[in-house]
């Protein structure tokens, strides 16, 4: 909703325009997450009924991640109340980069893991998974990860557009990351000349093969949401449309 240019109330009503079934919506830039009181989740879930929508998941962004010790109980803390309010909303995910994934044994990597341990016990209790956004952070990382917390526990959120920029080929990403996968936010990108750099660009326009991520994810039984984001900030409803109708000719 964050990307389609309107309050909140407005965005849902022009994300049912296009003909979808869910919408992410973002605890940060479209709710505050901390302030959010029982009689406005009651409100926003009579928003959703109205369009006929269910909240896919729920984006908590954060500056910094879950190995960087400042200011990392405020981080921690938001996250317990995004796990919680997704919930509230009927989401089963909150997603989030987890920042640098520090090598085994260092100071950071026991921080990371201590920080992602209490937001995945907080999602136990909430009823809600934490998941680390593949993009950014590489899939092997996100492998030693999930090797090091508790099994079943930790799920990430495959970002194809960010893949690419990070010098990650999305459908290969998929397939080492199958067993963790709980959420896709299916974007595209121009990858730049090193890792790292690139720009967005609209879904089927840049470097994502996305026939081939999605066969791959289709081969591993991925049956969860696909994510959309506008990059035209002028016509995102515009942009979506095509995009919404491109992938349905991919059947």
């Amino acid at each position: 909703t964050a990307g389609l240019a309107a309050p909140l109330r407005a965005a849902l009503r022009r994300a049912r325009l296009l003909g979808v079934a869910g919408v992410e919506i973002d605890a940060r830039a479209d709710l505050d997450g901390a302030r959010v009181s029982a009689t406005g989740v009651r409100q926003l879930r009579g928003w959703l009924a109205d369009e006929g929508l269910v909240v896919a998941a729920l984006r908590f962004p954060t500056r910094g991640g879950y190995g960087d010790a400042e200011r990392l109980e405020e981080r921690i803390a938001g996250t317990r109340r995004a796990l919680e309010l997704a919930h509230a909303l009927g989401a089963a995910t909150v997603t989030n980069h987890v920042g640098a994934v520090p090598p085994d044994g260092a100071p950071a990597w026991g921080t990371l893991l201590e920080a992602l341990r209490d937001a995945l016990a907080a999602g136990e209790r909430a009823g809600a998974t934490f998941c680390a956004e593949a993009g950014r952070a590489a899939p092997a990382d996100l492998l030693r990860l999930a090797a090091a917390l508790p099994e079943g526990a930790f799920g990430c959120t495959l970002v194809t557009g960010a893949l690419v920029v990070h010098g990650h080929e999305p459908a290969a990403a998929a397939a080492a990351l199958a067993g963790l996968v709980r959420h896709v936010r299916l974007t595209d990108a121009l990858a730049g000349s090193c890792a790292g750099h690139g720009r967005p660009a609209a879904l089927g326009r840049g470097s994502v093969d996305v026939p081939a991520a999605l066969a791959t994810l289709d081969e591993r039984d991925y049956r969860g949401w696909f994510g959309l984001e506008a990059v035209d900030a002028a016509d995102p409803a515009g942009e979506l449309s095509g995009v919404v109708a491109r992938l349905e000719s991919l059947g």
